[in-house]
């Protein structure tokens, strides 16, 4: 499975961009659209790029209530979205940067 594909399952396979947008979101996230989707390096970046495209959702609730009819009201539309924004953010805290080194060294002094 590609990072693209990735990125249409994870937002649960509905259409509130085109294919090019997506790849755009996958692109500012350092994503090749193309490329096979590896869950050690490119889960936190494929969550971010989630979290892009519900923000840019979020700008525009009238897109959202287009894709997803449930809502009878606007304001439920909106904290649907940031509900789940917060939950996506809270899961990638959870997993580790792999590019982060970690020391048993810590830094007593340092020069002004």
């Amino acid at each position: 499975m590609d990072n693209l594909d990735r990125l249409k399952l994870e937002l649960n396979n509905k259409e509130y961009f085109t294919d090019d947008e997506y790849i755009t979101f996958l692109d500012e996230n350092n994503l090749g659209n193309d490329e096979i989707y590896n869950k050690a390096n490119n889960q936190r970046n494929l969550l971010w790029t989630v979290v892009d495209v519900l923000e840019a959702v979020a700008n525009d609730v009238d897109l959202m209530r287009k894709v997803e009819t449930e809502f009878a009201t606007t304001s439920d539309a909106v904290k649907h979205i940031n509900d789940r924004i917060e939950r996506i953010k809270n899961r990638i805290q959870t997993i580790p940067d792999a590019e982060e080194e970690y020391s048993n060294i810590s830094l007593f002094w340092t020069r002004k």
